[in-house]
């Protein structure tokens, strides 16, 4: 018989590449993660995994497990959504793992509006930014995660996650007040400047040099940080041009900069559940407000 925990460290070594950072995701020592693999390839009776320095490869029969642990566990996920609808599911905490200007946008007034229609459902809000509110929501840090398409990102076939679409926003120009192009600026016309925008790894980083890509040049980013605040101050300062998701512009003191729609790139989000979450009674007004709201955003 196959311990359903080892499959979740099957899963979880697969996701980061090597034994430390899974154990790591999982709060467990390597040296346990180590001997949770090798007990699980005692059971399979096959290896499972491929030593490369310090990550480790999947086999073509780690592979085969993989795709079957993905279904157990979701299967378990979907077990736990009945016995919780069972018992009412009246009332318990969720955690989500959620940007800022998403925590904002959509995540707050959604909570709101949870105390009318639902007043036992507590939710806890983790800040991740980038990639990693999707990698909390695999490692089980999170029962929800709201996110970012990007390079890389787990896609709507991905067998470990059920996603739906929340929004989608542009994003805007941001340049000083006095700038020869304030009135009639484009990406083209921007290509020689100096920009400023979000650390490499951050989703939003790989819009903006994929969409300045697309008009011909690579975005000189002098400056960086992945706070928009401060990059908009920046801009004020005379540091640079920037590229802003629009929301992220909302309700923003814009002291001393000009903004600008221009066509561009869009940022699209999402909320994603572990597969076989999506009726839990917990989850679902959950998300449902968080449509509810999108709908009602007005990114356009």
């Amino acid at each position: 018989m196959i311990d359903t925990r080892r499959l979740r460290t099957l899963r979880a070594v697969a996701d980061h590449g090597t034994v430390t950072a899974a154990a790591a995701a999982l709060h467990l020592t390597p040296s346990a993660v180590s001997q949770q693999l090798v007990a699980l390839e005692h059971e399979v009776g096959h290896r499972l995994f491929t030593r490369d320095g310090r990550g480790v490869h999947l086999t073509a029969v780690g592979k085969i497990m993989l795709g079957h642990a993905n279904e157990v566990l979701a299967q378990l996920e979907r077990a736990e959504a009945e016995v919780a609808a069972y018992t009412t599911g009246a009332a318990g905490e969720v955690t989500v793992a959620c940007f800022a200007t998403a925590i904002s946008a959509v995540l707050s007034p959604a909570i709101a509006a949870l105390r009318a229609t639902n007043p036992g459902l507590r939710v806890r809000v983790l800040d991740a930014e980038g990639d990693h509110g999707l990698a909390m929501l695999l490692d089980g840090e999170a029962d929800l995660a709201i996110a970012v398409e990007y390079r890389g990102a787990p896609d709507a076939a991905d067998r470990r996650i059920s996603r739906s679409p929340l929004y989608a926003e542009p994003f805007d120009l941001v340049l000083p007040h006095d700038h020869p192009e304030a009135e009639s600026a484009t990406l083209v016309s921007l290509a020689d400047e100096t920009w400023i925008g979000p650390y490499p790894g951050n989703p939003v980083h790989d819009v903006i040099t994929f969409a300045c890509q697309q008009a011909g040049f690579t975005p000189n980013l002098a400056h960086c940080s992945d706070d928009f605040r401060a990059v908009v101050a920046l801009v004020g300062a005379g540091s640079g041009v920037a590229l802003v998701p629009r929301l992220a512009l909302r309700d923003m003191t814009l002291t001393g900069v000009v903004v600008r729609h221009t066509p561009g790139p869009e940022r699209r989000v999402f909320a994603a559940v572990r597969r076989g979450a999506d009726s839990h009674p917990l989850l679902s007004p959950l998300r449902s407000a968080l449509r509810t709201v999108a709908r009602s955003l007005g990114t356009g």
